[in-house]
Parts: structure tokens; sequence; C-alpha cells
């Protein structure tokens, strides 16, 4: 090392001689002591960043969900809410469980409009089988919609492991719906869908209630389809068509029905029409001889002996004015003089005039 370095070493930072007093090597001066230590630990801050990324001691859970905290590979009671939590890394781990709505369709007919797959949390699987109240084959279209419970979600986990929809869900559908159809005839099956519905509903969410911490709520469960074997479908299609027939001709029936009821109501009205008129016409010419009979009354009243007097004097008169046209006449004259008389022409034997006055 040159002396005028070696110098400044000196001065600055005090070097120190060998111990046998000579001008042996010098140790490095302070600054360079700190600059090791620095470097030191930033490798060691590094080392740390990297370890943390590489352990990613935090996990982030988002809202529809909870976090499973395991610690020595047991589970912790608690779930974890929506939010950002820290963990021991090799220790401790934390598995995100899904407690959105979750779907299974039972079907014959796979919609691949639908993408299925646990992202979009809608299943596909096989429609299931039952036989009726006789023994025969039907397969049922059906959806199930539930949800797992957040707040026993371990426990659930603990108890079922993370395949709990295939041990919980797809066991208790297939039971009820296979238990329901069982009480009823191929037959009665469309006629009785809305009972059998609610029966399959009912008996589901019973047996999720049952299981120990009600793991899983159910939310809908509809009945889409029931697939009944052919020949009952052609026997039900027979018995349709004789219904509808006899629908029909019930329906003509009763439309005959109402037009003879029509025809008699317009006839049972002219006839109390007629009725009404002739009743109206007796009751006029009852009305009109009850007032001829009272005219003639009057009239008897009103003939007093002068007045027949003077119609016997009208009447003569009449009779003297006949003879004086007719001299040859034969006039016979009536007590009285005022009722009618009967002349003959003696010059026509063979012609006889009656006059009425």
């Amino acid at each position: 090392m040159p002396a005028d370095l070696n110098d400044y070493f000196n001065k600055k930072g005090g070097g120190r001689k060998d111990s046998d007093g000579g001008g042996g090597k010098q140790t490095p001066p302070n600054f360079l002591k700190e600059f090791s230590k620095k470097t030191g630990l930033l490798y060691l801050l590094m080392a740390l960043a990297v370890l943390f990324v590489i352990a990613k001691p935090f996990v982030v859970i988002e809202s529809g969900e909870v976090g499973i905290k395991a610690t020595a590979g047991k589970y912790e009671p608690e779930p974890l809410g929506p939010g950002f939590h820290v963990f021991l890394p090799f220790i401790q781990t934390v598995k995100i469980v899904d407690t959105k709505v979750r779907s299974i369709n039972y079907t014959t007919k796979p919609n691949d409009n639908i993408a299925f797959g646990r992202e979009t949390g809608v299943r596909n699987a096989s429609a299931i089988t039952a036989l009726d109240k006789r023994g025969l084959l039907i397969s049922i279209d059906i959806t199930v919609q539930y949800r797992l419970r957040p707040e026993t979600a371990p426990q659930t986990i603990a108890t079922y492991g993370f395949s709990w929809e295939e041990k919980i869900i797809n066991p208790i559908v297939r039971d009820v719906v296979r238990s329901v159809i069982g009480q009823y005839k191929a037959e009665e099956l469309p006629v009785k869908r809305n009972e059998i519905a609610t029966q399959i509903r009912e008996g589901i969410e019973e047996q999720i209630e049952k299981k120990k911490g009600h793991p899983v709520e159910l939310a809908t469960v509809n009945l889409r389809e029931i697939i009944l074997p052919p020949k009952i479908v052609e026997q039900i299609e027979r018995v349709q068509i004789a219904k509808q027939e006899a629908d029909r001709v019930k329906l003509e029936v009763e439309r005959a029905k109402q037009e003879a009821e029509k025809k008699a109501a317009l006839a049972q009205g002219d006839a109390d029409a007629r009725k009404i008129r002739a009743q109206g016409a007796a009751d006029a010419m009852k009305i009109e001889a009850e007032a001829k009979a009272f005219e003639n009354v009057k009239i008897g009243e009103s003939l007093t002996p002068n007045i027949l007097t003077l119609k016997q004097i009208e009447v003569q008169g009449k009779f003297n004015e006949a003879l004086q046209t007719n001299k040859d006449a034969k006039i016979f004259l009536t007590p009285g003089g005022s009722v009618p008389n009967i002349w003959i022409d003696a010059k026509d034997k063979e012609k006889t005039t009656s006059v009425s006055q």
C-alpha cells in the first residue's frame, strides 16, 4: 500500500501496528465495517421479503366466502369472515369455502347453454330414477338450490370434508324423491304434480335439518319434469282424449238443453201473449155487452106511455103514406100500434114484405 494512503488511514481510521511494532498490515477503517453491517441487514430484509412472498402468510376473503383456519392440521371452530387475514406460515393454513347459493340439476337433458362447475356454483347430475307404487320405472328432473351455512362451515368441513355436497345433498335428494314417488301410481303423478313437489321439498328440508350442526340451508326445490314409461303415457293420452270427447258431448248436450229451454220459454211467452190477448178480447166483449145491457135498461126506463103513444102515431103515419101509394094493400095492425105491422100487396100475392119499425 502506498505511503500516502497508509498515512491517510493512520490519521482517519486510527490504524494499528502489529504487535511486533513493525510496519505490518493495517485493519479496515470503521466506515467499511458499518457498510458491511448495513449490507448484511439489507440481505436479511431481502431474504425475509422473498420468504414472505413464497410463504404468503395472509389471505383475502371475499363476500360470499368464509375462511377455515387450521393450526397444525386442526380446524378452528370460528370461521374467518370477508376481509384481510394473517396467519403463521408452515404452522397454520386457511382454506376458503364458498357460502353462496349453489345448484344441482338432476336432468336427462343437459342444458348446453349453462356453464357447469365449481366456479359457477352449478352442477349437472343424472336424473333421479324411482319406482312408482306398482314398480314402474320413473325418471325425475329436479333442481335443488342450497348454501353452506357460514357459521358452521368449519365443523361441516371437519366432518364431511370439502366434498360435503356428495355426502349431504345428493343422497338426501335421491332418497326423498324415491320415497315420495313410491307412494303414487305412475298415472297419478302428472295430476298430483304440485302435491308431489311440496312433499319432496318438505322431505329434503326435514332430512337436512336432522343433520348434526345444521350444515346446509335449503333455498329452493323445483320439480321440472316427470318422465313416465311410454305405455303409461299412451294410456294417459287415451284417457285425456276420452275425457275431452266426454266434455265435448256434455257441452253439446248442455247447449241443446239451453236451446230447448229457450224455445220453451219463447213458446210459453207466445201462449201467455195469446192468453192475454184472448182475455183482453173477452173482457172487451163483456164490457161491451154490459154497456149494451146498461143501455137497454136505460132505454127501457126512458119509455114512458107518452113516448109509446108518440111512436104509435109515427108508425100509423108511415102506414097511411103506404096506403096512399098502394090503395089495394091490406093492412094488419097489432094492438098498440107501435109493434111491427104486416101489409100485403093485393096485386102481387106471391110477394110478401115484412117491414120492421
